[in-house]
């Protein structure tokens, strides 16, 4: 519950960041989401904001929260995720820095610390992130890496993928794949920008897959997408990994 409602404040910061930093920029995004895992299905809703301020020329503070809501036979549930990141660009094509976020799964509470890395290209974004993940009885880590291209700056395609190793107090570790692709289009002279995304969970070690599948309309403000991007307000949105596991 504390995580929910540290995503729900995050969220509303996000939503009216605008209004008090005049050079934020970022996106407010509704989304439909389906999740299959081994024929249990789940249907719902998520809900997230992001945004990038520069607090100095060549440093940059990202926030972003999130709240989804999902419903299956066996009843419905809630859960919040929130993420602060400090990024340094070098030069005009390199950003690298840490994060901290904090996550709500099953209950429990998560915190994650990590680091990453984007390279931006003249048609390109490719990412990378190392995260650590403290989770109740159990830690993870995170290996992930996503390529994003740009038909033009209001169209993105994208391909992420990631390993992680989780060791748990029960089972020991267990090693599970992720990877997903996904598009993002903003519309002509619209802040408006509708996405799609696919992904598989693998657990390799008690063989099961979960599919998840999203799609949504958001709200950006500062830019096409190519621009919130290189601003930094697209930190780990498109990389493919345990949902929620890292804060965002």
């Amino acid at each position: 519950m504390k995580t929910i409602l540290l995503a729900s404040a995050a969220a509303a910061t996000l939503f009216a960041a605008p209004a008090f930093a005049q050079d934020a920029i970022g996106s407010v995004g509704l989304g439909y989401t389906h999740t299959d895992t081994e024929g249990f299905k789940t249907d719902g809703a998520i809900l997230d904001g992001v945004t990038a301020m520069k607090v100095a020329p060549e440093w940059t503070v990202t926030l972003n929260g999130s709240v989804a809501y999902s419903d299956s036979d066996l009843g419905d549930d809630t859960v919040g995720a929130a993420a602060a990141h400090l990024t340094k660009t070098f030069g005009s094509d390199l950003r690298a820095g840490a994060f901290a976020g904090v996550s709500d799964l099953g209950g429990e509470n998560y915190f994650s610390v990590g680091g990453e890395v984007q390279k931006y290209l003249a048609a390109a974004t490719l990412t990378g992130v190392v995260a650590y993940t403290d989770l109740d009885g159990a830690d993870a880590w995170t290996f992930g890496g996503d390529y994003a291209y740009y038909v033009n700056p209001s169209l993105r395609l994208n391909a992420g993928v990631s390993y992680n190793n989780i060791d748990t107090d029960v089972a020991g570790k267990v090693d599970a794949w992720a990877y997903g692709v996904g598009a993002e289009y903003q519309l002509d002279n619209s802040p408006i920008s509708l996405f799609g995304s696919w992904q598989r969970v693998s657990l390799n070690d008690v063989d099961v897959d979960s599919d998840n599948f999203v799609i949504g309309a958001r709200y950006n403000f500062g830019g096409a997408l190519q621009t919130l991007d290189r601003a930094g307000a697209n930190l780990g949105r498109t990389l493919a990994g345990l949902p929620g596991i890292r804060g965002f």
